[in-house]
């Protein structure tokens, strides 16, 4: 076998028994590097199996699987695969990204493997930093990707990285590869696929050797951002709790190192979803924490919120819509939010989640129900009513909460207790009669 073209030996080196999990789809990267892992089985008595994804999206999806599950038996090579059903609404390359990714996982698992590895090439890479570039991102995403990536139980190799596609076909070419090319790979409407049309074979004409410079490119973006990860996670200890950025703590930090923090809050929340995302969200939630305003929330990519609640800033998923309620209590109510109103039977509590009623002053039923526009009450303590939006703001209850926190009414529509936060003028102290105990928890 002439394999002078591509040398994996020369670009990672292997451990004798190594087990190795080969993403391969069928076509000519995946199928060069399976060709070249079967020509070194031998001398390093690797352990290869293979992990194929039918993206089913083509009705040829399934001649390449037999193929390869052929190919594999002719070979001795364990043959794993799985076909992607349906797909989301997600966009379609970063849906299937992840599920190629999590199915890869599961196989290293299943075998106990040591390494995935991939045959991303050079023309991947510069396609990747090309697009974070246009799209914007941060140095670790303008990286592209790297050769190695350390996993907590394995790792992922791109052996052909410093090889060009040209290269990979001819090398297909001298050996008999067959392999299998994937039509939408021409469709103009895949972004990668403009770069890798129009731009790459321009860059490639200009310099023959352009990719060992984006190589080369991404290999200082890496070391550099190393050093910047350091004082990231210095600064994120200073300025997070609970999750969520201490807006007053993350404006003392330097410009930078303040998008580093949010992209750093991107990468925890969204993981391998961060591709969603660009710099142009990083600006938004900036000007989101420097609004004057004490609550605020923008939406993000994949039903996610950024939400501003005064000194805090985070990002949660958007959760299903509840809806408004309104429950007749008895002696035990269970909320949507989590809580319960329970009835006591006694108590020597008298905070704010705690409700003690005469029942000949509020008219029964009691109901537990959402806010509705306009709702006031009359503070224990207080001439005249407020409104409950105005308790909510006082008491700094973000937006999301106010919408499904509890309003308790007797059956005049009378408030007479907003739990855990204000008593009303109904409410009794301990020396007056009462029959009705409450609390919030």
């Amino acid at each position: 076998m002439k394999t002078e073209v591509l040398n994996l030996e020369k670009e990672y080196s292997f451990s004798k028994g190594e087990k190795i999990v080969v993403g391969c789809s069928g076509g000519p990267d995946s199928m060069a590097l399976l060709t070249l892992l079967l020509a070194l089985r031998d001398s390093y008595d690797l352990f290869l199996i293979v992990a194929h994804i039918n993206h089913n999206v083509r009705k040829e999806s399934k001649e390449e699987e037999e193929y390869l599950k052929l190919f594999c038996h002719q070979n001795h090579l364990l043959f794993e695969s799985m076909t992607i059903e349906k797909y989301g609404d997600d966009n379609f390359h970063n849906e299937a990204r992840n599920i190629r990714y999590q199915f890869f996982e599961e196989i290293i698992h299943k075998y106990h493997a040591d390494t995935l590895m991939t045959a991303h090439h050079a023309d991947d890479l510069m396609e990747t930093i090309l697009m974070r570039m246009v799209r914007g991102s941060n140095l670790q995403g303008y990286s592209g990707f790297h050769r190695v990536v350390l996993k907590n139980d394995y790792k992922i190799v791109r052996p052909l990285l410093s090889y060009t596609k040209e290269e990979i076909l001819d090398f297909n070419q001298k050996n008999q590869v067959k392999y299998f090319v994937d039509s939408s790979n021409k469709e103009n409407k895949y972004t990668r696929n403009r770069y890798r049309k129009e731009i790459l074979p321009f860059l490639k004409k200009e310099d023959s050797a352009v990719h060992m410079k984006f190589l080369k490119f991404s290999e200082i973006l890496t070391e550099a951002n190393s050093y910047i990860e350091k004082e990231t996670k210095k600064a994120l200890k200073r300025v997070m709790k609970d999750q969520k950025i201490v807006i007053s703590s993350f404006l003392k930090e330097e410009s930078f190192i303040q998008k580093e923090i949010l992209y750093s809050l991107f990468a925890n929340f969204y993981q391998d979803d961060l591709l969603l995302v660009n710099d142009k969200h990083i600006e938004l939630i900036y000007r989101l924490i420097t609004n004057s305003k004490a609550n605020l929330t923008y939406n993000l990519p994949n039903e996610v919120i950024a939400i501003k609640n005064y000194d805090f800033c985070y990002l949660e998923r958007q959760a299903d819509f509840i809806g408004c309620y309104e429950i007749e209590f008895d002696d035990m109510v269970s909320l949507p939010n989590g809580h319960q109103i329970v009835r006591l039977k006694d108590t020597i509590e008298n905070g704010n989640d705690i409700c003690l009623l005469n029942s000949e002053e509020v008219a029964l039923p009691l109901t537990v129900r959402t806010r509705h526009f306009g709702d006031r009450m009359t503070i224990k303590g207080m001439k005249g009513s407020r409104k409950i939006k105005d308790i909510f703001i006082d008491c700094k209850i973000n937006p999301k909460e106010r919408e499904v926190w509890p309003v308790v009414v007797d059956a005049r529509g009378e408030i007479v207790w907003l739990p855990g936060l204000k008593k009303s003028k109904f409410n009794k102290t301990k020396t007056e009669k009462y029959d009705i105990i409450m609390k919030y928890q």
